[in-house]
């Protein structure tokens, strides 16, 4: 049985705290060294995932204790096991070797457990890191990024092979605070599954930052879900920052929106003054009950503070009881920039501001070529004000450095939550301008535009590029006889285009959007006389 199968059958519980239990073994500078980095020239206390190297029998024992207690599905202790992490420990050349040793170690452990009617699975942990690609380190400077979405999605890509190749039963992506990094980490999965050869389904876990259910990088529940929607997930869940009690209207939301199954594994009640947890395995598992008769979820476990005496209660709270179905997909576009945007047929026309557009506006072609960005910031403030629902985003000019440009004010852009709450429109004729665009932007964008000028095979090639990077996509009426200029050209050459989306890549239907061209008219000739009755007819 697969852990997809298995959650179509029953609720199933992951383990607790990996963190929390090695702490109660009391271990020492010498423990996390061991033979192996007896002479490493920086500390390594604290660095729990180099355990699996230098002290395996503790962390075996922590996974034997997690399925003692009942639990379906363990993680591997690699929250942190990937280059940028373990570079503040010096240990960045022994990832790939952590990873693997841990998958594989979880795997036979599992393995000797499982039975018939209760099998056992293994998630690959896979942390966040400590860096965010949507804020900038640098109050003075807030298009600045300590990371890129490269680097993020190359540590990824070398911590999932490992995992993989151990032996994992799906990718756990948890702890999530930044969209941007979690899109760098799904990216990284497709890699991973092209260079070992096997797929395995891909889990993501969030963590929200404050009260109103926003994620550290502003996202809301609802705006982060419209963000990874379009990816095949088994599931999207919320782990850490709060209790259990805490985290269940959040859990709610969530819930609600989710077209995929839906996990949560909450701290044991919010930290004490000394950072401790205080909540007992009781008190945790009379409010986890009431996720499961609630129907709320599929997957439940313990973050911060749960241990294997927490997960011991709650196999019997999901006995017999029905798993939460997910909802369906919704039907018609839904963007996000901070927050959601959902266009459907009860919307009349979507405002967009186009005066973010080197080519439309002298202004901002002059405030770009100044450098004078907070004046162009400016202009895309007022256009969020003044009404507009989404922005327009174009650096297209031969004396600018396009894709420079379009990242530093992206970026910019992403620093002031009233410019960033709308979607965004990447508007550029250059395709490596758009691919750099998307590694910038934790929403759920639109790319303007592609078109069939160039053939069928770049056309397909560059859709699936910004279908892995979640956009939604506008197609222009243009093909390699050139620009659609009748009814009947417009609507050949938009159908032509939509089966092939659809049918040779699953683009997302919702997810296209179509240009009929809107031509010249009143031109003083015959020609164009047509124009503007075959674009509405077309529409």
């Amino acid at each position: 049985m697969t852990l997809k199968e298995a959650l179509k059958e029953r609720i199933l519980v992951l383990d607790g705290a990996m963190g929390t239990m090695v702490q109660g073994y009391g271990l020492c500078e010498d423990d996390f060294r061991g033979s192996l980095l007896a002479g490493h020239d920086k500390p390594l206390k604290g660095n729990n995932d180099i355990l699996v190297l230098t002290r395996p029998d503790v962390i075996r024992e922590i996974h034997t204790r997690y399925l003692a207690a009942g639990a379906d599905i363990i993680e591997t202790s690699t929250f942190n096991a990937n280059r940028i992490s373990q570079a503040e420990y010096g240990c960045g050349h022994l990832c790939a070797e952590i990873n693997r040793k841990a998958a594989s170690m979880a795997r036979e452990l599992a393995d000797a457990f499982s039975t018939p009617l209760k099998p056992r699975f293994v998630v690959g942990s896979v942390g966040p890191t400590s860096r965010t690609c949507s804020i900038s380190p640098d109050v003075e400077d807030s298009a600045k990024r300590n990371v890129t979405f490269d680097m993020l999605a190359d540590a990824y890509c070398e911590q999932m092979c490992a995992l993989i190749e151990g032996g994992v039963d799906a990718l756990l992506c948890e702890t999530i605070f930044d969209t941007l990094n979690a899109k760098a980490a799904l990216y990284a999965a497709d890699e991973a599954f092209a260079a070992t050869g096997r797929r395995v389904p891909v889990m993501l876990s969030f963590t929200i930052a404050d009260s109103q259910g926003r994620i550290l990088s502003g996202q809301t529940i609802e705006a982060f879900m419209a963000s990874v929607a379009g990816r095949e997930l088994l599931s999207v869940g919320l782990n850490c920052s709060f209790g259990a009690r805490e985290m269940k209207p959040f859990l709610k939301r969530l819930s609600e929106v989710a077209p995929c199954y839906v996990s949560v594994y909450p701290n044991a009640g919010l930290p004490n003054e000394l950072g401790g947890y205080d909540q007992t395995p009781a008190e945790m598992a009379a409010i986890i009950g009431e996720y499961i008769s609630e129907g709320l979820v599929n997957i439940v476990g313990g973050c911060c503070g749960t241990t294997d005496e927490f997960i011991a209660l709650f196999p019997p709270l999901v006995d017999g009881v029905a798993p939460r179905r997910p909802v369906a997909k919704p039907a018609e576009l839904w963007l996000s920039g901070l927050e959601p945007l959902a266009v459907d047929s009860r919307m009349n026309f979507i405002n967009v501001g186009e005066r973010c557009n080197v080519a439309g506006s002298r202004k901002f072609l002059r405030l770009i070529n100044e450098g004078s960005y907070d004046e162009a910031l400016a202009i895309a403030r007022k256009q969020v004000r003044d009404g507009a629902m989404m922005l327009d985003i174009n650096m297209d000019d031969a004396m600018l450095d396009t894709s420079k440009e379009m990242c530093h004010f992206l970026n910019l852009m992403a620093s002031d939550p009233e410019v960033a709450r709308v979607p965004w429109m990447i508007d550029s004729s250059r395709f490596e301008v758009i691919e750099a665009a998307l590694k910038c932007i934790q929403g759920k964008a639109i790319v303007n535009s592609l078109s069939l000028k160039e053939g069928e095979q770049l056309f397909l090639e560059r859709a699936e590029k910004i279908k892995r990077a979640g956009a939604a996509l506008v197609v222009m009426a243009f093909d390699e006889e050139g620009q659609a200029t009748t009814f009947e050209r417009r609507i050949a050459i938009c159908e032509r285009a939509y089966r092939l989306l659809t049918e040779r890549i699953a683009f997302p239907a919702e997810d296209i959007i179509f240009d009929p061209n809107i031509l010249t008219i009143a031109t003083g000739m015959s020609e164009p006389d047509s124009y503007a009755l075959d674009f509405i007819r077309a529409t």
